[in-house]
């Protein structure tokens, strides 16, 4: 998932599935973080209002654990600052459907939204001292 006009050493990605977050909220905050590298990414979604921003900060905590085992399994040098989010987005998950009553016997249907959060972290291959 790289894009055309840089080259990344090395990606790593976690997924996180059935987020009780309905997609368009999660969507609002994973566009705020993607192509940013990672710690002001961090620092953007530890103080967002949004109550998404949470789980999308657990997500991107675990790609760049992940990041590290994939780093450490090929004796690569790994260095969290030099990676950025290559790609993030939400997909729409199963949605879970409840009913409430209403009034004269009716009832309506309640969808609760669930969302399948992904985040891809990958390491410039070409990266130069002043890239920040």
């Amino acid at each position: 998932m790289a894009n055309n006009d840089k080259e990344f050493a090395m990606e790593a990605k976690a997924v996180a599935r059935h987020v009780r977050v309905t997609p368009m909220k999660a969507r609002r905050v994973v566009d705020l973080i993607r192509g940013k590298q990672t710690d002001e990414a961090i620092a953007v979604l530890q103080f967002a209002l949004q109550s998404a921003s949470e789980p999308v900060l657990k997500v991107l905590q675990s790609a760049i654990a992940n990041a590290r085992v994939k780093a450490d399994q090929a004796s690569n040098a790994f260095d969290e600052r030099n990676l950025v989010i290559s790609a993030a987005f939400v997909d729409e998950g199963p949605t879970m459907k409840r009913f409430r009553p209403r009034a004269q016997g009716r009832a309506y249907r309640i969808r609760k939204r669930t969302s399948h959060i992904t985040v891809h972290v990958a390491q410039l291959e070409n990266t130069k001292g002043g890239t920040r």
